[in-house]
């Protein structure tokens, strides 16, 4: 197993190229990002296992072009397989009309809540996984990737996705950061989650939901977590960011504090 660079934290990378972040031989994550100069800053993922090439929460469509550019510099772009879709926001799958365009036998793989919202993007007709029935894809390398719901984190048919062989969490808004001093893997938990304050505090439920999810997660060693905006969380600070979720108050909890 390598993780590459995710030892020490990152400033701003080559915005020009794909930046890997796992290889073993039997398979590769590479972060796509989104060159946008932007406090909300999206992330795209890549993995690569033999002949499944699967896009991680792609994104909108106008950053259709630059995830296509920097997939393409590791594998030709018709040779996606599929979408992990966490949910139905326009920043996570709006490209999903692009890509479904380029190569329309792609798989999508998300709740069927989510499911429903995504065919009002214009596409329809395409092969989808829920992936609250198959909650697990066997990869062809013999490892296999975990779809573990996350209801109310922030949509009721939220998930994420957990990769066997790695050990990494992609975690869509879980775990989301929003700031213009940014790196990809962070450096300080205590200063980062100020920057998380700023998402989950007015986009996640409860922190009823927030243990609830945490729950859920309790059988897997999780070597870095993936989030759809904001930094990678490396495992120094795993146990961290999972106090953080326990400690959470969000949502119903700050908006309607005399009803707790």
């Amino acid at each position: 197993m390598n993780n590459i660079e995710l030892s020490s934290c990152q400033g701003v990378p080559d915005l020009s190229m794909p930046t890997p972040l796992y290889f073993d031989g039997e398979q590769a994550i590479y972060w796509l990002g989104i060159d946008a100069d932007v406090a909300f800053r999206c992330n795209a993922y890549l993995l690569v296992d033999k002949q499944e090439v699967l896009l991680f929460d792609p994104g909108c469509r106008a950053s259709f072009e630059t995830v296509k550019q920097r997939v393409a510099q590791i594998v030709p772009p018709e040779t996606v397989t599929g979408m992990v879709l966490c949910h139905h926001d326009p920043d996570i799958a709006a490209s999903m009309v692009d890509w479904l365009a380029l190569q329309p036998q792609m798989t999508v793989y998300t709740t069927f809540r989510s499911n429903v919202l995504l065919h009002f993007y214009g596409a329809s007709d395409y092969r989808f996984v829920d992936v609250s029935r198959q909650t697990s894809l066997k990869l062809p390398s013999g490892t296999e990737l975990r779809f573990i719901e996350a209801p109310f984190m922030h949509f009721s048919g939220a998930f994420v996705t957990y990769a066997a062989l790695s050990r990494f969490l992609f975690s869509g808004d879980i775990w989301a950061a929003i700031s213009s001093d940014w790196c990809l893997v962070i450096d300080n938990f205590q200063r980062h989650s100020v920057k998380m304050d700023m998402f989950h505090i007015d986009y996640m439920a409860s922190n009823i939901a927030a243990r609830g999810f945490l729950r859920k997660l309790e059988p897997f060693d999780i070597e870095a977590i993936l989030p759809q905006h904001g930094s990678v969380i490396d495992r120094r600070f795993v146990e961290d960011a999972l106090e953080y979720l326990n400690n959470l108050e969000c949502g119903t909890d700050v908006f309607y504090p005399d009803m707790r």
